[in-house]
C-alpha cells in the first residue's frame, strides 16, 4: 500500500511539473525619446564692489563665481520650482511679524556658460541648458527604456 501511495505521489508531482509555465526570458529594451526639447536660459548677477577682498582683481573673480552660482540657482528654480514657506503672526489684530522663506534644491547637468561680462559695478553670467543634451545624459545614466523584443527559451 505504501508503494502504491509513493507511486501515485510521484506521478502527481511529475504531472504538476510538466504543466509548469516557467520560462527563461530575454528582454531587449529601446530608449523612449520625447517629441520636443526645451532650451532654458538664466542670468545671474553679483556686485563687484561688495565682494570681501582688498584687491580689485580678486573682487572681480569672486563676482564672476558668484554670478555663475546665481545663474545656476535660477536654472534650478526653472527645472525644479521653488519651495516657499510663509509665516505671519498677529498681535492686537495687527500684523506683528511677516516672514517669507524661499529655497531651491536640485542637480543641474548639461548647462553651458553663454556669456560672462561686467555691467558697471555688477558682473553678469548667462547660462543655457538644452534639454536634448540633458536627455542624452539622462538615458546614458538611468537607462529609461521601453520593451523592444522578448524572447522565450
Amino acid at each position: 500500500m505504501n508503494k502504491l501511495k509513493l507511486a501515485l505521489a510521484a506521478v502527481a508531482a511529475s504531472t504538476i511539473m510538466s504543466c509548469s509555465s516557467v520560462y527563461d526570458t530575454h528582454v531587449e529594451w529601446e530608449p523612449v525619446a520625447p517629441s520636443s526639447y526645451p532650451v532654458l536660459h538664466a542670468v545671474g548677477y553679483a556686485p563687484i564692489s561688495l565682494q570681501k577682498s582688498e584687491h580689485q582683481t580678486q573682487k572681480m573673480l569672486m563676482a564672476v563665481k558668484a554670478s555663475k552660482l546665481a545663474a545656476y540657482a535660477e536654472l534650478a528654480e526653472q527645472v525644479y520650482g521653488q519651495h516657499v514657506t510663509g509665516n505671519t503672526t498677529m498681535a492686537d489684530l495687527a500684523i506683528n511679524n511677516d516672514q517669507l522663506k524661499a529655497s531651491v534644491q536640485g542637480v543641474i547637468r548639461g548647462a553651458k556658460v553663454i556669456k560672462s561680462y561686467p555691467v558697471g559695478d555688477t558682473y553678469a553670467t548667462e547660462l543655457s541648458m538644452d534639454f536634448k543634451e540633458v536627455y542624452d545624459i539622462y538615458i546614458t545614466s538611468l537607462k529609461r527604456k521601453k520593451i523592444k523584443d522578448v524572447t522565450y527559451y
